[in-house]
């Protein structure tokens, strides 16, 4: 029977780490990863900021007609949602919070009073506030 010696050969000591070549390879993959779900966590938040802007738009536009309801026209400024204008006999307001006049991104909500189509109009500019665009950026109107 040979004798074995209780400690490792060097050939073991070698191959028991990773080389520097595989730890460059497996930061480069983790960052690839991490940028794929960075990617689509982002462009996931924009989208949920465009629908809510569609929702947004629908809420005010209903916040809008009860005001013209309770004093039999529509306001000449979505500032009058918010306080009292003073020659709307019949405003039971207030009908928005101030907040609620900007879109998800902190642009002001368009109003025109009377609208193309209607009494009124209301636009959200999309991501980028300028008119026209598409995906994100485009404009939300209530029709």
């Amino acid at each position: 029977m040979k004798n074995r010696s209780l400690t490792r050969s060097p050939s073991a000591a070698r191959q028991a780490g990773m080389s520097l070549i595989e730890i460059i390879i497996v930061i480069v993959l983790i960052g690839a990863v991490l940028t794929f779900v960075g990617t689509r966590v982002l462009g996931g938040a924009d989208r949920a900021k465009a629908n809510l802007a569609k929702s947004q738009v629908m809420t005010l536009a209903q916040k809008v007609e009860s005001f013209q309801m309770d004093t039999g026209r529509v306001p000449d400024s979505l500032d009058q949602l918010v306080t009292d204008p003073g020659d709307a006999p019949g405003w039971l307001g207030p009908y928005a919070r101030a907040s609620e006049l900007q879109d998800p991104w902190g642009n002001p909500i368009e109003y025109r009073a009377p609208g193309e189509t209607g009494a009124f109009d209301l636009i959200i500019l999309g991501k980028d506030g300028q008119v026209g665009g598409t995906s994100i950026d485009a404009d939300i109107r209530y029709e």
